[in-house]
């Protein structure tokens, strides 16, 4: 029966609850202290009536706010999270109509309002579903050309950041390090060769050919920088007769043209979440305690205007130097045997700590994982000082923080599958929450959260959240 009041009948109840239960409370306070009166007791009768009327109107008003705040508050909270999540995150699910019980026809009409934007969105989409085929083929054909091509290319924009590298140029630039878009071209190539080609290139408007050493200092790389117009930044390729390119090295194109328009130099804090470049990882341990236990494994993806870069990860496994507790295999599935050939902790974190570089990290609960990277980090001279940003954080931010803020929850409330295979996997939990990131973005933006400095700003007040988790 309460189920089918309307919620303005609902709203009305709850205020004459609270006149109504005022009206008696004075009435018992009334009563006891004219009972202290007629005894003669005049000033403890005022007392008492006071003290009842008080308190008892207090009590009322908190029991009364608690009913409306499980019956009308959080529901309206969920729903509009619910809406929120099929508007701006594309998920299906996220709308728990059972929750929303109490609000009489709100529910079915918001229900009823996403069903038909859903089906709205999925007419647009066959509509241009063949247009975008046919681009599709365009764009595999050419990535297809541009890999068999024996040459390796880098597009670099005037920031000096790499916007597009063919499967050669990824073959080349992972003999430095993990190929990167939206790095610094300095990451692989002698900083001052560049930038004295790129100046001479700038002003003559001509190819420049040159030798350039790699950062590690290990190898020579016979290199040709050629301007594009209207100093947009330049094309450097790769000689493959230096570098011995294997044939079996070629890989989709990566590219994002979109970073032709960046500058660099921008604070963190002033800019727009979507232009961020983000790496978020995951870490396998032997135990819950960051300051004893150690890291098994470590899994990143990275994530360049919304969206993850194929190919662009860290998966490795570490060798911890200590026994894996039978519990911890039972969560993780990493014996003993597996990590007995594996990097050690040095070796890998260095690398993670490269992949990284000029990046917002993300995990879900980061002060875990971060633990044991600080606590290695000062004993091998590594400096975390990127911004951090946790997933659990902006869950709450935007689902209201007595919703659950695990990372299976906050899968299905947004349509991400994680393959069973890599539950509990470095690699598998770290792509989860990049592809719930990527998600949550454009909701961020919907509520007004633009910057990286707003979202802070938010998740600051849902800090209690990491300390219970921890």
């Amino acid at each position: 029966m309460m189920t089918r009041l309307s919620l303005r009948l609902r709203n009305f109840l709850f205020f004459v609850l609270l006149g109504g239960g005022g009206v008696v409370l004075f009435c018992v306070a009334l009563f006891a202290g004219y009972q202290k009166a007629a005894a003669g007791q005049v000033g403890s009768g005022f007392i008492l009536s006071g003290a009842i009327g008080g308190f008892g109107l207090l009590g009322l008003s908190a029991g009364i706010w608690l009913l409306f705040d499980e019956n009308v508050a959080k529901p309206i909270e969920r729903l509009a999270a619910g809406l929120r999540t099929r508007a701006h995150a594309g998920a299906a699910g996220g709308m728990d109509a059972s929750t929303a019980k109490y609000l009489g026809d709100l529910a079915p009409a918001a229900a009823a309002m996403s069903r038909q934007l859903t089906d709205t969105t999925l007419n647009t989409a066959s509509l241009i579903a063949s247009e975008t085929a046919r681009i599709a083929a365009e764009r595999d054909r050419l990535t297809a050309l541009l890999t068999e091509i024996p040459v390796a290319t880098v597009l670099v924009n005037p920031a000096h950041q790499i916007v597009l590298y063919d499967g050669q140029a990824a073959a080349v630039l992972a003999q430095v390090h993990t190929p990167r878009l939206n790095a610094p071209i300095f990451d692989y190539f002698d900083r001052a060769a560049i930038e004295t080609a790129w100046n001479k290139a700038a002003k003559q408007g001509k190819e420049q050919s040159f030798d350039a050493e790699g950062t590690e200092g290990a190898q020579c790389f016979a290199l040709r920088m050629k301007p594009l117009e209207q100093g947009a930044g330049y094309l450097l390729i790769i000689d493959a007769a230096e570098t011995h390119i294997p044939p079996e090295a070629a890989r989709p194109l990566i590219y994002d043209f979109d970073l032709l328009e960046q500058r660099a130099g921008t604070r963190a804090d002033a800019t727009p979440l979507s232009d961020l470049t983000y790496v978020v990882f995951d870490t396998e341990t032997t135990g819950l305690l960051p300051h004893k236990d150690e890291i098994v494994q470590i899994g990143a993806v990275r994530v360049v205007r919304g969206r993850i870069v194929p190919g662009e990860q860290v998966d490795t496994l570490v060798n911890p130097q200590m026994p894996i507790p039978p519990g911890s295999t039972k969560v993780h599935g990493i014996t003993d045997a597996m990590v007995r050939d594996a990097p050690l902790i040095d070796s890998a974190a260095r690398d993670f700590h490269r992949f990284a570089r000029d990046a917002v990290i993300v995990a879900h609960n980061a002060p875990f994982d971060m633990a044991f990277m600080h606590r290695h980090g000062k004993r091998l001279g590594l400096d975390w000082s990127h911004p951090v940003l946790d997933t659990v954080l902006v869950s709450a931010v935007l689902f209201g923080a007595s919703q659950t803020h695990t990372l299976d929850a906050l899968c299905d409330r947004l349509g991400v599958t994680i393959p069973e295979a890599l539950r509990h996997t470095a690699m598998g939990d770290a792509y989860a929450t990049a592809e719930v990131l990527c998600k949550m973005l454009p909701m961020l933006k919907a509520r007004g959260i633009v910057t990286f400095g707003d979202m802070l700003a938010e998740t600051r007040k849902h800090g209690r959240l990491l300390e219970d988790l921890n």
